[in-house]
């Protein structure tokens, strides 16, 4: 049986970042490793899942998996944010 997912695609600077959220059990992933993993920086993991608070979704029942390429750390967490919000707008 196929996964049902919402995709979309954030950009800023010189990042691109493909968002996919789907019915899960809260586990966030970027490019294979765990957001807190990959965006060390503080308040960047806050920064991003800001997007989830204001719509009111439960992280822990959502599964994100994200691309991100190019550009530096700010960037990408721009992009990642951007990419996430864009998903969540089209899974409502």
């Amino acid at each position: 049986m196929a996964v049902q997912y919402y995709e979309a695609v954030g950009r800023r600077k010189e990042s691109t970042a493909r968002v996919r959220v789907m019915n899960g059990t809260g586990q966030f992933s970027v490019n294979g490793k765990t957001l807190e993993g990959y965006f060390t920086r503080l308040g960047d993991p806050e920064k991003i899942v800001a997007p989830l608070q204001a719509t009111g979704e439960n992280r822990a029942q959502l599964d994100v998996t994200v691309v991100v390429k190019g550009g530096g750390v700010s960037g990408q967490t721009d992009a990642v944010q951007l990419g996430l919000s864009r998903a969540l707008v089209v899974m409502n």
